[in-house]
Order: structure tokens, then sequence, then C-alpha cells
């Protein structure tokens, strides 16, 4: 069986940069934006956010966790978390994104909030209250489009898995988050950078087993433990590594020495 050293919690604050400053900083930042299963505190009592380990994997650079528990890609727009980012990178900062588990069921007959429009392009739907609500793709290609324009580079990431193991056999299947991810991506154009993170997480949970797997998810079966978590932000850096991207000039570590193969 593979182990896991767990690393200590970090709680990193927002460090909130001038607009008008448009020169590279001495040490890049990279941003987190996300939900629960990224977040400070994961989604309740025994468990954490995967962003809270990844700081342990880069040198050189300033992790800032912006996740939210709850947050979905329309509701972490429509309360100006993505125009805060907008307003707060600078040139060669780097901006994590990784929604998709509150994103989903329906505008009717109660919208809460977080639901996008189902689509892969430029579809809207308007709830009964009046309010025309956009698809995943729009919220986060705009987001990305406007973060670009500062300098920044984007990572779409997609999201990370339910329980693969909660049946007693392992087995994983992309919801449709991960296609949007890509079209996001595609947008998007250069600037713009896709790491499968589900699959990534999910191949490594497999090859761990149910037992082990299982105990990584204490609470239901979209929050893991810390020790989980740790496993689920290495399958990160492996996606990071193994895609070569930009990012992974700050790695600590190589391809090989973490868990996984490549996809």
């Amino acid at each position: 069986m593979k182990s896991y050293a767990v690393l200590p919690a970090l709680a990193v604050a927002a460090l909130a940069a001038p607009t008008e400053d448009i020169e590279k900083r001495a040490t890049p930042h990279v941003y987190l934006a996300g939900d629960s299963t990224m977040a400070l505190g994961g989604g309740g009592t025994g468990t954490q956010g995967w962003g809270v380990y990844l700081p342990y994997s880069l040198t050189g650079v300033t992790v800032v966790n912006d996740a939210i528990a709850g947050r979905s890609a329309r509701s972490y727009t429509d309360e100006g978390r993505f125009t805060t980012l907008i307003n707060t990178v600078v040139s060669g900062d780097y901006v994590i994104i990784e929604f998709g588990h509150n994103d989903g069921g329906s505008l009717t007959p109660t919208d809460n909030g977080r639901s996008d429009c189902v689509g892969s392009g430029s579809e809207t739907c308007t709830t009964a209250a009046g309010v025309v609500v956009q698809t995943y793709v729009t919220y986060l290609t705009n987001a990305a489009k406007s973060l670009i324009a500062k300098g920044a580079k984007v990572i779409i990431s997609s999201p990370t898995p339910d329980n693969p193991c909660e049946t007693g056999t392992c087995s994983y299947t992309p919801n449709r988050f991960t296609g949007y991810c890509k079209i996001v991506v595609a947008n998007a154009g250069t600037g713009a950078s896709f790491v499968d993170h589900g699959q990534y997480v999910a191949n490594e949970f497999i090859s761990l087993g149910a037992t082990v797997v299982d105990s990584y998810y204490p609470i239901d079966h979209t929050h893991t433990s810390p020790i989980g978590a740790n496993v689920v932000a290495a399958a990160f850096m492996k996606g990071l590594l193994c895609a070569n991207d930009n990012l992974a000039a700050y790695s600590k570590n190589t391809t090989a020495s973490i868990a996984g193969s490549c996809i």
C-alpha cells in the first residue's frame, strides 16, 4: 500500500495587489478559485480541501487559496469573486480554477443560486424570478479571458471525483464538466491550459482500492479527509507535471516522484 505524509494545514491569506501594478511580482502568486473540495476547511468536520496542501509541492511562488465552500462557476461570478481576482492578478501570476460539484441541478422549481444553465456554449436560461443564468462554459470562459488579459496564466482543472469506490468496486466515468473544461480552454486560447485532475485522482484512488479510499471520505462521497486531500493535491501535481504546464517549473517534485502514470 502506498503511504503519504500528511502535511500541516496552512491558512494562506489573500493578498490584494493594487490594480495599477502591471509589473511582474518578484514572487508570482498562484490563486486558487474553487469550491469546498479545494478550500480551507473542506466540507466540514474531519475533511480538508486539497488546495491547503498544494503550497508544499511548490517553491518560488505564493499560493493564495481563494476557494470557498458551496460555490459554483455561477455563484463565484455573481458574488464578484472572479472580478476581485481579475483586479488583483498581475502579469506572471497563475490562477487554478476548479468547479463542478455545485454547478449541476435544476433551476426549477427553485433556483439555489448555484446551478448553471445546461449547455456547452452560450446558451442561457431564465429562472422563475427572471434571473438570466449562463452556462458553466460561459462563466469560466469570461473569467479566463479577463485573467489572461491581465497577464495571468489560467489552469482549468476538471473537478475531483466523488468517491469512485463507494459501491465496493472502484470505477470512474468523467462527468460533463470535464468536457466543459476542455471547451473553456479552447475558448480562452493562449494563456489557458487544462489539467484532468478528476482522472488523475480517480486513477490513484482505484490503485489504492476501496478500503483505503473509503477511509478518505469521512462524512460523504464528496469531501476528503486531510490524508485524502493530500493525495488529491499530489494527483494535481502529477497532472501538472505530465502536461509540462508552465506552473510545473515551480514544482518541488519530478514526474517520477509522484505515484501514478501520465495520461
